[in-house]
């Protein structure tokens, strides 16, 4: 399933990390009860229909920083690992 890039309106983007070549996205957020969460989107260039979630981790990841959900992240998400941007 497909899902257009859209964040809960229950949460802030903190921080949205593009890869090198911008065919993926991770961001970090913060809900309304000050928690913490990720998620990695893919975008198509081809199709020119914008960002689609694929990580799937915004409901299952909370943390209780910025910091600590970048670094789970990089764990879960190799191609952020592997580029470490600075938080």
């Amino acid at each position: 399933m497909i899902i257009p890039k859209q964040n809960s309106a229950q949460s802030l983007v903190v921080r949205s990390i593009n890869n090198d070549d911008n065919t993926r996205c991770v961001d970090i957020f913060r809900r309304k009860d000050d928690s913490f969460g990720f998620e990695e989107y893919r975008l198509d260039p081809e199709t020119n229909e914008g960002w689609y979630k694929i990580g799937f981790f915004e409901e299952s990841t909370f943390f209780t920083s910025a910091i600590e959900a970048y670094d789970s992240a990089c764990e879960i998400i190799r191609w952020l690992n592997d580029e470490k941007h600075s938080l």
